[in-house]
């Protein structure tokens, strides 16, 4: 399974651990729960998993407990149970971390014993102890009105080259340079259409649509040329495709961003690496984009768009927080719902608030 390689199926520290056998045996029950997960881990009875970004940190967590078990046991098992789960449990809280990790380790473990309950008839593991989470109804870090008007700009500034026409030999020279790095071919056969490839509309597409789709790094990567309707400047997302919801899905798209995808569509055709695929967009490398290649992007944004990322969560969410945030601002809970595909009211009700911003100036003019 290639989302499999997505995932940290045995952990530098745990192969330190483990004899050469040991190895073997641990990376099979690794890949068994795994393999699980992705294909049925969410809902077991409509064959429907978890994405590989769901679970990777989740990974890391179990990959953890395991050896804690090891360390408990005085070496090497797979037979986990309820009591070292619970042991485990006991031994996070009496620890520092915060409450929403040791939150997410609890639910990389329920997942496991979900897994375990599938493959070796166990019962369900009722955990003694739960935790809260720190953040309670507040939703994560997100951009500000200011923040996303930059980002949207820095996307038609981001990797752009001067017009091929308008250098001197010199210059061109030294671009031809830039490019044959960036496109990863020698510079001789490096040719203006490579100019226009570098200025192209697919990095602005991408980030227009999540800026006003809220696209999960999922549903990116899942994206397919069939839900773009530029004639209605929607996105149509069929509830096969979609992340965490039974429907499908219609969701709103500014004109300029609908013209974006437009020409990017047209774009796309001239390049081989989409001649047997139906994917929006493709990295450099011609892979999906993940996890950690849109947080590349966002951050290489922020830095064109003078964005200061210290202290801040900046993923891709902190896009799709910023859709929630405004777009409960300037309608209500029942558009956001809608916007960003919520299957439950309750997961909407955390932009239920006025941002920061707003706070500011009501105190301003309250004097």
């Amino acid at each position: 399974m290639d989302e499999l390689d997505e995932l940290p199926v045995v952990t530098d520290a745990s192969e330190e651990y483990l004899n050469p056998r040991q190895r073997l045996d641990y990376r099979a029950e690794r890949e068994a729960c795994l393999e699980w997960l992705l294909t049925f881990g969410k809902k077991p009875d409509e064959a429907s998993g978890y994405a590989p970004s769901t679970l990777k940190q989740g990974a890391y967590r179990t990959d953890r407990f395991y050896r804690f078990v090891w360390d408990r046991e005085g070496g090497y098992t797979a037979n986990v149970t309820h009591d070292h789960a619970d042991a485990w449990m006991k031994h996070l809280a009496r620890g520092d971390t915060s409450s929403t990790h040791k939150r997410n380790c609890q639910k990389a473990i329920k997942r496991l014993f979900k897994w375990r309950q599938h493959e070796h008839g166990l019962s369900p593991w009722d955990p003694d102890i739960t935790f809260a989470s720190d953040s309670g109804t507040n939703p994560r870090d997100y951009l500000t009105r200011e923040e996303r008007s930059a980002v949207r700009e820095a996307a038609l500034e981001y990797g752009s080259v001067p017009n091929y026409g308008n250098l001197t030999p010199a210059e061109r020279d030294r671009w031809k340079q830039y490019l044959a790095q960036r496109f990863e071919k020698p510079k001789s056969e490096i040719r203006p259409a490579d100019w226009d490839r570098a200025n192209g509309w697919k990095i602005p597409s991408l980030v227009w649509a999540s800026l006003d789709a809220g696209l999960r790094p999922v549903e990116v990567k899942r994206s397919k040329v069939g839900w773009v309707d530029t004639d209605n400047a929607v996105l149509r997302i069929p509830k096969e495709e979609s992340s965490k919801n039974r429907d499908h899905w219609v969701v709103g798209l500014q004109s300029r961003t609908a013209e974006a995808l437009d020409n990017w569509l047209e774009e796309r055709e001239a390049y081989p690496e989409y001649d047997d695929t139906d994917s929006v967009w493709l990295t450099r490398k011609a892979n999906p984009y993940s996890t950690k290649t849109l947080r590349y992007l966002l951050h290489q944004l922020c830095d064109i768009a003078d964005i200061d990322t210290t202290h801040r969560q900046m993923s891709w969410y902190t896009i799709r927080h910023s859709v929630g945030t405004y777009m409960t601002r300037e309608e209500d809970l029942a558009a956001t719902q809608a916007q960003l595909r919520h299957k439950s009211p309750e997961t909407t009700m955390k932009y239920d608030q006025v941002p920061v911003e707003d706070r500011q100036d009501a105190l301003d003019r309250m004097g």
